[in-house]
């Protein structure tokens, strides 16, 4: 049996979930869903007064990213998320940041691909 393997990304882990729930009718032999992020961090957990502070880079305040130096603060805040002052979005991919990767038998690909992109995944 030759496994054949799906990334798909979702706007929201509801969506993720609803695709891999339909999926599970299918030979899958493993599947996961996963948040991913351009910026090292997560939640924010520790909050701060921006005023008294100390602040690394824009990128901490604006995407709560955990910067390790003046280096990376200054490479953070070059890019247009951080800011806020860019339109974005033009290739689709705009907000998904969810990911729902999958590896089932190759005969069930195509049957697979349709029910994401029904569940409004982009492959």
């Amino acid at each position: 049996m030759t496994e054949k393997n799906i990334l798909a990304y979702f706007k929201s882990p509801e969506e993720a979930q609803h695709a891999a729930s339909k999926l599970q009718s299918l030979r899958v032999a493993d599947m996961s869903i996963d948040r991913f992020s351009a910026d090292p961090g997560g939640e924010l957990n520790d909050p701060m007064n921006p005023l008294t502070g100390k602040i690394t880079s824009l990128t901490t305040l604006t995407l709560n990213a955990d910067i390790s130096g003046p280096s990376a603060g200054i490479l953070g805040a070059a890019d247009p998320s951080a800011s806020g002052m860019s339109g974005g979005g033009q290739d689709g991919t705009e907000g998904r940041d969810i990911l729902l990767t999958v590896v089932l038998d190759e005969n069930v690909f195509p049957q697979a691909m349709r029910l994401i992109e029904e569940s409004g995944g982009m492959i």
